[in-house]
């Protein structure tokens, strides 16, 4: 049976067991689609607006279902760089219209053949690696220094989502 989604849960219940819910960033990122649990219930979205990676779908009185967005292929650009250079490289990337997700230690972009070229051009060292992207999304550094998510970490970070409206 399908079950129908216009909005995710707005307090789930996080002591319920998680089913996943794989969609790819291409599909998360609309309004209208289908997709499938890993339980094997189905859900067929009409959503006001786009989910996002750990939305609680829906839940019953014995699950929580999960959007857990797949990963991908991306390049990854270290942030072992001098805060200008940094922010040099986001303004070539953004200039290009490409899209980019920082987190405390890395900068993010789909690897595709424009990044490298650009990446190569402006002689930036990046390396190939999978990851769910999320463009768009800018974590920072929390009080005294500590960071506030990263890879592995949980998303109890600090972040701020540009989100759909930022992009050309």
């Amino acid at each position: 049976m399908l079950q129908l989604i216009q909005a995710p849960v707005s307090q789930p219940d996080l002591t319920l067991p998680e089913v996943a819910v794989r969609v790819e960033r291409m599909k998360l990122a609309k309004r209208v689609w289908r997709a499938v649990a890993e339980d094997g219930r189905e859900f067929g979205c009409e959503l006001e607006k786009p989910l996002k990676h750990e939305d609680t779908l829906w839940q019953s009185e014995r699950a929580r279902y999960v959007i857990k967005q797949e990963t991908e292929a991306v390049l990854e650009i270290s942030l072992q760089i001098a805060p200008s250079a940094a922010a040099g490289i986001g303004w070539a990337v953004g200039n290009l219209h490409l899209e980019l997700m920082a987190e405390p230690a890395r900068l993010l972009t789909p690897d595709d053949k424009a990044a490298r070229q650009l990446l190569e051009r402006i002689q930036v060292s990046y390396r190939e690696t999978t990851a769910v992207f999320r463009p768009g999304r800018f974590a920072r550094v929390g009080v005294a220094g500590q960071l506030q998510s990263g890879p592995g970490m949980k998303e109890s970070a600090i972040a701020d989502e540009l989100g759909r409206s930022h992009k050309h």
